[in-house]
C-alpha cells in the first residue's frame, strides 16, 4: 500500500509478533560462551553432529535430479588453455574483467545468474509497465508483505542500491554497525558515510574445517560488549545476514535471531535482516534446529522476519530474478525518508529501478524458491561439491552453506605469502586449468593497509564457488570437481600476485595484478 496512506508506524516488540509462530523456545544455555546461542534441546540433538555428518546425509538415490525440464539452452564456447592464458593475462589477471563467452562454468555469483521458471517468463508478458501504481508493481509490492510482514515496501534495482536508501540516511561519521559479517557492498555502503562496520561472527566460523550446524552466528557476547564499549544510541543498526556469505555462505539458527532481537529490543537499537538467501537459510533450520521439522520452510523465514524491524533483499538471489531488489521496513518516518532518496536516485516509488516486467518476476520467484523440492535440489547439490573437493582434500569450509562452496586458499597454498594473496592465485589458476571463474573473499576483497601502507590481512583468505540457481547440471559440477583434481595436481606454488591498480572503495572489481 501507498506509503501516505499506512498507518502502522510504530515498532513492534518481537514478542509481540511472535504470537502468532513457534516461540515455544528452551531458555538459552550460557554455560559456554561457544554455545549460547543455541537451546539445550539444540545442543542434544547436535552432540554428534560432526561423527554423523556423512551418515546423516544419506539419501534414498545417489543421483540428484534437477526438479525442473531445461527448456532454452544457452550456448557455451569450450576455451583452449592458450587462449585462456591470453585472456587472463589481458584481463589483468583478474576475472572479473573476464567477458563471459570466454568463460566454461561461471560461478562468480549466484547473483543475477539465475534461471527464471516457464511461469516467471510469463509474468514477464503480462507486465505492467505504467509510470505509477502499475498493476505488477501492486502484485510485488503484497507477495513482500504478505512473507516479510512490513507494510512498507520500496523496490529498487537490486540489494546495494536497498543498502544505500537505508544505511545513507542511519549512518554517519560516528555511527556503529554491528553484523555477523558484512557483505562488500554492505561495508561500501557503511563505510562511504563515514560510518564504522564491525564484524562479530561466532568463533566456530574462522574454523574452516570445524563442523558446526550454524557457523554463520552472531557472537551475542560480543554484541553486548561492544554496546557497553560504543553506547547503544551510537549504534545505527544490527544487520544480521542470513545466510553469512563472507563467513562462508553459513545458515544462522532461529535461536540467534531471537537473542539478537531480544538484546536490540532491549537497548533500542535497529534490527535488520539482510534477507538475499533466506529460503536458503530457511532449509538449515528446519533440518539441524530443533522444534521446526514440521514447519514449512515458508513459515520459518516468516518467524524470522517477524524479530526484525526491516530487512534489505537482493531479489537476484532467492527471488530468483535477473535483477532487483527492495527494502521493506515497520517504521513509516524512516520509510518517508528512505523513499525520498528513492525518488532522487532510483525512480518513482512504485517502481523505484524496476521495469513491471521485473516486478512481476520477483513476486513469482518469492513463491517459487519456497518449494520443497527446489530447496533441496539447491542444497543437496551444494552439498555434492563441496564433499566431492573434500574427498580431493581440498580444504573447504565445512559444511557445505546453500548457494556456495568455499575454499581455504590459505591452508591450500601455505607457501604463498599472505600479501600476495593467495585466494587471488587459486582464482586465476581454476580459470587457467578449467575456465571456471570464481571470486575471491579474503585479502583483496577485505584487506586493508596500516599507516606504513603494509596489508592488513583479512581473517580468512576463501575462494567462493557461487551456484547459480537452476543454471548448470551435475556434469557441470563434476567437470568443475575434475578441474580441482588438476589444481591438486599443481598445487605448489610459491609466489602469489601483487595489485598495480587498486580503487579506494571495492577493489576486487577493478583491480589490477601482476605476478610477484
Amino acid at each position: 500500500m501507498p506509503l501516505a496512506t499506512t498507518n502502522n508506524a510504530n515498532r513492534k516488540k518481537p514478542s509481540d509478533r511472535e504470537s502468532a509462530a513457534n516461540g515455544n523456545r528452551k531458555a538459552t544455555d550460557q554455560s559456554h560462551p561457544s554455545v549460547q546461542y543455541l537451546s539445550m534441546a539444540v545442543l542434544d540433538r547436535y552432540a554428534t553432529f560432526a561423527s554423523n555428518y556423512t551418515a546423516s546425509k544419506r539419501m534414498d538415490f545417489k543421483t540428484i535430479i534437477e526438479p525442473f525440464r531445461i527448456k532454452t539452452v544457452e550456448r557455451i564456447r569450450l576455451t583452449t588453455p592458450q587462449e585462456r592464458e591470453a585472456f587472463l593475462q589481458n584481463a589483468h589477471f583478474n576475472p572479473f574483467l573476464l567477458r563471459s563467452e570466454q568463460v566454461i562454468i561461471d560461478l562468480l555469483t549466484d547473483s543475477g545468474t539465475s534461471a527464471m521458471s516457464s511461469e516467471q517468463w510469463a509474468g514477464i508478458m503480462r507486465g505492467d509497465e505504467s509510470y505509477a501504481g502499475a498493476s505488477s508493481w501492486l502484485r510485488m509490492e503484497k507477495a513482500v508483505q504478505d512473507l516479510t510482514g512490513y507494510p512498507y515496501v520500496l523496490p529498487t534495482h537490486q540489494g546495494r542500491a536497498a543498502e544505500h536508501l537505508l544505511y545513507s540516511r542511519i549512518g554517519g561519521p560516528g555511527k556503529i554497525f554491528i553484523s555477523n559479517t558484512h557483505f562488500d557492498t554492505t561495508r561500501a555502503n557503511i563505510e562511504f558515510t563515514g560510518a564504522t562496520a564491525i564484524d562479530l561472527p561466532i568463533p566456530e566460523n574462522r574454523n574452516p574445517a570445524l563442523l558446526h550446524p550454524f557457523k554463520g552466528n552472531l557472537d551475542t557476547g560480543q554484541l553486548l560488549e561492544k554496546i557497553v564499549q560504543f553506547g547503544a544510541e551510537n549504534i545505527a543498526a544490527v544487520i544480521l545476514t542470513v545466510t553469512n556469505n563472507s563467513g562462508g555462505g553459513q545458515p544462522v539458527s532461529l535461536q540467534n535471531a531471537r537473542e539478537v532481537a531480544e538484546i536490540c529490543q532491549k537497548h533500542a537499537i535497529r534490527f535488520i535482516l539482510d534477507a538475499c538467501r533466506i529460503a536458503e537459510n530457511a532449509w538449515f533450520i528446519k533440518h539441524r534446529e530443533s522444534g521446526f521439522e514440521n514447519a514449512t520452510y515458508r513459515e520459518i523465514a516468516q518467524q524470522m522476519f517477524a524479530l526484525a524491524d526491516g530487512c534489505i533483499m537482493s531479489a537476484k538471489k532467492d527471488a530468483l530474478v535477473n535483477m532487483g531488489g527492495f527494502l521493506a521496513l515497520l517504521d513509516l518516518d524512516l520509510a518517508v525518508q528512505c523513499r525520498t532518496v528513492l525518488i532522487i536516485t532510483e525512480g518513482y516509488s512504485t517502481y523505484g529501478g524496476l521495469s513491471g516486467r521485473d516486478m512481476e518476476a520477483i513476486a513469482i520467484g518469492l513463491e517459487e524458491v519456497f518449494d520443497p523440492d527446489y530447496l533441496q535440489y539447491r542444497i543437496k547439490s551444494t552439498e555434492y561439491l563441496a564433499e566431492k573437493l573434500h574427498a580431493l582434500g581440498v580444504p573447504i569450509m565445512r559444511p557445505a552453506g546453500g548457494h556456495a562452496v568455499y575454499i581455504d586458499a590459505r591452508a591450500f597454498y601455505p607457501d604463498i605469502p599472505l600479501e600476495q594473496y593467495p585466494g587471488q592465485v587459486m582464482v586465476c589458476e581454476l580459470y587457467r586449468l578449467g575456465g571456471i571463474r570464481c571470486c575471491e573473499i579474503g585479502s583483496v576483497m577485505f584487506g586493508k593497509y596500516d599507516a606504513e601502507g603494509k596489508l592488513i590481512p583479512a581473517a580468512m583468505d576463501l575462494v567462493r564457488l557461487a551456484i547459480p540457481r537452476r543454471v548448470y547440471t551435475q556434469s557441470h559440477i563434476d567437470y568443475v570437481v575434475e578441474t580441482f583434481g588438476e589444481l591438486v595436481r599443481h598445487r605448489d606454488k610459491k609466489t602469489g600476485y601483487r595489485i598495480t591498480y587498486e580503487p579506494p572503495f571495492l577493489r576486487h572489481f577493478t583491480a589490477r595484478f601482476e605476478i610477484a
